[in-house]
């Protein structure tokens, strides 16, 4: 791809968000009856090409059940409020009452104790009884020490994730996880990231994980692109990672998932992210919006409350219906925001494809008139597309 100037000392290439690009209608359409959305890693397969982000406001054990019964994989956050405290809930009811001028700091307090083996444990035997596939999520910082615990009680996909994690990082003052080391002695499949480019993604890949997350920065929630200035336009980031996953195949006859995570709050931003090449979608801020959502209606992000260098926001995201109704409908309102997967199958059906795999090879346009062309009165009136 052409490079842009930026200076004589710099230059650039351009890169594209999922409101920059539109997929193309192609000359076959399809019954939606007739597309599979289904998707498999490792021994598990999904009716939904669907992640729920490990994020508290989003994700308790009780919605984490309901996603998985619904056909998704809910990640519980294992260095969250549910794994430091046996009963949180008096917490989320309180932070959904802050002013937001104090959220973060009074969440940094919350934050500060301690989290308890014994009570992840006890969260990934409540998802185990439920009878769901389940997933959690740890921190490079924390996996090795809490790896045993997690193993033991049986957890089915482990998520290793953070704003950005490396196959290779370096420090002077801690032993670093060797990330390759642990996937390969790990008995439990493993899915890691978040990274935004071919180079990072391929090398993730290179680990033996058995999916990587893609994105740094897009979330609702998330500031990291303003506090450290890092990021990837989601489009060009997915479709890079994709490019890495033909190249990791084509040397090892190794599929490696690509999982597009956050930027994702409609369902046409999910047909764009799988038509860019992603096989799964992770989301977070979708997800608070159920009634079911241990935060009812508020979103935060997993560094909202690090104790130096907050990267994340409290947002408002409101109640918009049942984790049924945003999933799989019926959709009661004209937005993309419910039904966000019946809407992937009718965008899939409508360009002729019968799968994920299949709408992977769509035609992408790029499209900056897409979200205003003929909505005018939409836009004003904030209703619809406007909002």
């Amino acid at each position: 791809m052409a490079e842009v100037e930026i200076g004589i000392y710099k230059s650039a290439r351009q890169a594209y968000g999922l409101d920059d690009i539109a997929i193309v209608p192609s000359r076959r359409t399809r019954d939606p009856e007739d597309v599979d959305i289904s998707w498999q890693i490792d021994a598990y397969k999904f009716e939904l090409p669907l992640l729920g982000s490990a994020m508290d406001g989003a994700i308790s054990p009780v919605t984490a059940i309901e996603i998985g019964r619904l056909g998704g994989l809910g990640v519980l956050n294992l260095e969250g409020l549910w794994t430091r405290y046996e009963d949180p809930m008096p917490l989320f009811e309180e932070i959904r009452e802050l002013d937001d001028d104090k959220a973060t700091a009074r969440m940094q307090q919350m934050y500060l104790e301690p989290i308890k083996l014994e009570l992840v444990a006890e969260r990934i035997r409540q998802l185990r009884e439920a009878g769901i596939t389940t997933a959690a999520s740890v921190t490079p910082q924390r996996t090795t020490w809490m790896a045993p615990t997690i193993a033991e009680a049986g957890l089915h996909i482990l998520v290793i994730q953070g704003t950005v994690v490396s196959a290779e990082h370096v420090s002077k003052s801690v032993e670093p996880l060797n990330l390759k080391k642990f996937i390969r002695e790990f008995e439990i499949p493993t899915i890691v990231g978040g990274c935004a480019s071919y180079q990072a993604g391929l090398h993730l890949m290179r680990t033996g994980a058995a999916g990587v997350l893609v994105g740094v920065g897009p979330g609702q929630a998330c500031t990291t692109r303003g506090v450290l200035g890092l990021g990837v336009p989601q489009a060009t980031a997915i479709a890079d990672v994709a490019g890495a996953r033909m190249r990791h195949l084509d040397e090892t006859g190794v599929y490696v998932h690509v999982i597009a995570d956050g930027g994702m709050s409609k369902g046409g931003d999910i047909a764009k992210a799988i038509a860019c090449g992603a096989d799964a979608v992770m989301i977070g801020s979708p997800l608070s919006s159920a009634l079911e959502a241990p935060a009812r209606g508020y979103h935060w992000g997993m560094a909202t409350f690090h104790p130096t260098l907050p990267r994340g926001a409290r947002v408002k995201t409101q109640v918009r219906g049942t984790l049924e109704e945003i999933l799989l409908g019926p959709a009661h309102e004209n937005d993309g925001r419910l039904n966000l997967f019946g809407a992937l199958r009718t965008s899939m059906a409508t360009c002729g494809y019968e799968s994920l795999k299949e709408f992977q090879k769509a035609e992408i346009m790029l499209a900056p008139s897409l979200q205003t062309e003929g909505k005018s009165l939409q836009r004003s009136q904030g209703v619809g597309m406007g909002h």
